[in-house]
């Protein structure tokens, strides 16, 4: 029933109730209503069980589950929430809470502690986590002689540093007396059967000490969800991914470009999948057909011959088109394949971590086999591959502007090695193979770390150069349906403005209706002196800070490596420049607006 239906003689509620409600929800947006119906749930039921606050043991002082999560794309949150789930379903209490969320001085009151985090770039922790990852390494840090902690990562065994921060919270936290009680998992990308047996064994460690501690408390306790809350979930997910039509391929960087960027179309007409500008979507995609026939003339193979991928059966060579990775290299592979094929080359490279990474480097695994052909039993590749994993891209729309589609900005990845073309997974797939029509299966991928301030009020500055311009698309569409009053301001760079200035129509357009008041362009080879973003932010720098002055959320969008980090140290500069601060100090005004959730990167 609708608020507007509500009367005094079908409600609960006084007349003066219902109004206050209406008025309560006005205010709030989809998101936010759909919070506090969960809250008033959970409120009803403490109420019911006699306890006399949601969240608190109705007797004495039993100690919750607190598990904290650290997620750059969602997968970590996911692993978290699973936990919490399984926990609760034993009549445990558990505290669900993003890092981002959470006061590091609140670690001197847990008793249990699980962490769950991922890693990204060189060894480095999620946006999410870096305060507290950071505070562990302080002196300010609490000894912790009395909790007990399992720790989980998730990374991609392809990079160096792989699972790093899962380790380095578990080194600081033993360091602090926190004594590990299930051993830590260091999960690849393919994690999902691995997290559930692990999420199981570190459950059955806590409960114990759990339930007798909340038994001595003599009540029962009822959880309740901590941190920024999210929209509801759709049916289709990471596990149950929709198959949608691709509507549009369109190249939108000019003939002598130097980059190919491709604009992308999906419909999501006939499916539940909503997402908020700043999410990413998920898409599955296959490996070339000629490539996979290309592996089983080297392995000598059987193109029919029946495999077994996971639970289900199907031929050989339609598991390596469709359900296994072809193109990222990683040690496993060459690992077990050497270990599978017996080469003495690759043996070598197993012992020598070093070497390995030198290999894997510039090579995708069809190169591996292609240069070590060997006779092997279709089971047995199958088993040395990981399942292939969906590629997350920075979703480019607004759904207040295209409503049942969702829109993608794409650089293909392409490069030369070995005598031959190589591209990458799915966009080798996305911008050459797949035709317009077809269908991909898709998922969305909630980013609460990626967000237009609630205010409409509210500046915001937005730095994305080459494909990073692709949430900002989002956001503008956004702002502009909803005629925020806030103001706008662009920074965008690219190698030349003839060739690679993309959606150049559209931010004109935005520019001269009023929607983008400021844009700044940074177009590097058009000029001797090459000219970044950073060189951009620099030169606007007394504008730059009175815009954070007045309230300005800042954002980044692209490479985590190189321009990510460059812009960061221009941030420095400009606050140094303008308050005379310290390095320290201007690192810690940084922080603050962290910590503030108003500087924000959504980084790769």
């Amino acid at each position: 029933m609708l608020l507007g239906q509500l009367n005094a003689a079908a409600s609960p509620l006084s007349q003066d109730q219902i109004q206050k409600l209406q008025g309560l929800v006005a205010e709030l947006n989809p998101i936010q209503q759909a919070w506090v119906s969960g809250y008033l749930a959970a409120n009803a039921n403490s109420a019911a069980l006699g306890a006399p606050t949601a969240g608190v043991p109705a007797a004495g002082d039993a100690a919750a589950l607190t598990i904290l999560y650290g997620s750059q794309t969602g997968n970590a949150k996911g692993v978290a929430t699973k936990m919490k789930e399984q926990a609760e379903s034993r009549g445990l209490a558990v505290k669900l809470v993003s890092m981002s969320d959470y006061k590091p001085t609140a670690l001197k009151k847990e008793k249990f502690l699980t962490i769950v985090v991922s890693t990204y770039g060189e060894g480095e922790p999620p946006e999410d986590a870096e305060t507290l990852h950071e505070f562990l390494a302080t002196k300010k840090a609490p000894k912790l002689d009395d909790v007990k902690i399992a720790v989980i990562g998730l990374g991609d065994s392809s990079y160096e540093f792989f699972c790093q921060t899962a380790k380095d919270f578990e080194e600081r936290l033993n360091k602090l007396g926190a004594q590990t009680i299930y051993q830590r998992a260091d999960l690849d990308v393919d994690y999902e059967d691995e997290a559930a047996t692990w999420i199981a064994g570190a459950v059955d460690a806590f409960e114990p000490d759990l339930k007798a501690q909340q038994e001595a408390a003599g009540g029962q306790v009822v959880s309740m969800p901590f941190g920024a809350p999210t929209s509801a979930a759709s049916q289709y997910t990471k596990q149950n991914p929709f198959e949608a039509e691709l509507l549009t391929v369109q190249k939108i960087t000019g003939r002598d470009s130097t980059k190919d960027v491709r604009h992308v179309e999906i419909s999501l007409e006939g499916s539940d999948i909503t997402y908020t500008p700043g999410d990413s979507l998920g898409v599955y995609f296959l490996n070339d057909d000629v490539l996979v026939d290309e592996v089983l003339t080297l392995t000598q193979i059987d193109a029919t011959s029946i495999v077994k991928v996971g639970d289900e059966e199907l031929s050989v060579r339609d598991a390596l088109i469709e359900k296994l990775e072809l193109t990222q290299s990683y040690p496993g592979f060459v690992e077990k394949y050497a270990t599978a094929t017996g080469t003495p080359e690759l043996l070598k490279l197993v012992e020598d971590k070093a070497a390995m990474r030198a290999y894997i480097e510039p090579r995708q695994i069809f190169d591996v086999i292609r240069q070590n052909p060997a006779k092997i039993d279709a089971q047995t590749l199958v088993d040395c591959l990981r399942k292939l994993q969906a590629r997350l891209y920075s979703i480019a729309s607004s759904q207040a502007e295209v409503e049942d589609e969702v829109h993608l900005t794409l650089g293909l990845v392409q490069f030369d090695a070995f005598d031959s073309e190589h591209l990458g997974g799915c966009t080798g797939y996305l911008t050459r193979r797949a035709e317009e029509g077809c269908k991909v299966k898709v998922f969305s991928e909630h980013n609460d770390n990626f967000r237009l301030p609630t205010n409409d009020d509210t500046p915001v500055i937005m730095v994305g150069p080459g494909t990073g311009i692709a949430p900002f698309r989002a956001f503008l569409q956004e702002r502009d349906s909803r005629e925020a009053q806030g103001k706008n301001w662009l920074f965008f760079g690219n190698p030349h403005f003839t060739q690679d200035f993309l959606y150049q129509v559209e931010i004109q357009g935005y520019l001269k209706s009023g929607l983008l008041n400021k844009v700044d362009v940074a177009f590097s080879r058009d000029q001797a002196e090459k000219v970044y973003v950073q060189d951009k932010l620099r030169s606007n720098s007394k504008d730059v800070f009175e815009w954070l002055e007045a309230g300005a959320h800042f954002y980044i969008c692209g490479d985590a490596n190189r321009m990510a980090k460059d812009v960061h140290n221009a941030l420095l500069d400009i606050v140094k420049e303008n308050t005379g601060k310290s390095n320290e100090d201007a690192e810690q005004y940084l922080k603050d607006l962290r910590s503030a959730n108003r500087y924000q990167k959504d980084v790769y």
